[in-house]
């Protein structure tokens, strides 16, 4: 290596070493910048997710001194009357507002409570349910002032879920001149969550898996629910088999003629 390569070299490393330099300094000032109201953020934020497992602490604590054998009952089975189907709204927790217990309520949660033939995700839990778990009452509860509902109604697009709500659109669409008959925005929403909650009853009755229990002899019983928000209250829409019976002959998968 001559000479004025050896400097070019050194010059090199000497840029190299600079430009490291400064990247380390554009990294502090940058961590400098970092505001004490962003810590405090991120500390508030922590909190709030440690405060679980407080909650839990103070649950168990609690459960014990009320009961010093229930999580040992709990480990061996489960023996649930009823499968709810309800929407994943967090305000709307199923076995709180039905004051169940662990055990007694089988559940599945999702966006506006859909009970889709193709999602193998709610045909699994209803055929557990129904096939293993023996329940007797199939639940479907819906929500008054529920999101995914009233976006369903909006002409714009919101990404994946669009797939998911168009089978609220079509709800929509079986019951469009009704809909289209009441005026005021929000009774009009108040009902097409009761008519999804109805049409996804249904979408249970369609099924296989109950079709089968009823042709074995088993009574399950099909229900639709919505909750009132502001109330806390549950209303029955009292889904009568005449509704099933209408449609039945198109979906019936164990007739004898």
């Amino acid at each position: 290596m001559n000479q004025q390569e050896g400097e070019s070299n050194i010059f090199e490393g000497v840029e190299v070493v600079e430009e490291i330099e400064s990247a380390s300094e554009r990294i502090v000032t940058a961590t400098k910048s970092i505001s004490c109201t962003n810590i405090q953020e991120i500390e508030q934020n922590f909190s709030d997710y440690d405060n679980l497992f407080a909650g839990n602490r103070h649950f168990v604590d609690r459960k014990l001194r009320e009961d010093p054998e229930y999580f040992s009952r709990l480990v061996n089975t489960q023996t649930p009357k009823y499968v709810l189907i309800g929407c994943s709204d967090s305000r709307v927790p199923p076995d709180r507002l039905t004051n169940t217990k662990p055990g007694e309520m089988f559940i599945h949660r999702n966006v506006a409570n859909l009970v889709v033939n193709t999602d193998s995700n709610v045909m699994s839990v209803l055929q557990y349910a129904v096939e293993v778990l023996k329940v007797k009452h199939v639940i479907v509860m819906g929500h008054y002032g529920c999101g995914g509902v009233r976006a369903s109604t909006e002409k714009k697009h919101h990404g994946l879920i669009d797939e998911w709500l168009r089978n609220i659109k079509d709800v929509q669409r079986l019951h469009w001149n009704e809909l289209q008959g009441i005026d005021d925005e929000d009774k009009r929403l108040r009902r097409l969550v009761e008519l999804n909650v109805k049409e996804q009853a249904l979408n249970v009755c369609k099924t296989n898996i109950l079709q089968n229990a009823w042709a074995r002899g088993e009574n399950v019983h099909v229900h639709g629910w919505v909750y009132e928000l502001s109330t806390g209250l549950i209303k029955d829409l009292q889904i009568e088999e005449k509704e099933w019976l209408n449609i039945k002959p198109i979906y019936d998968l164990n007739s004898k003629n």
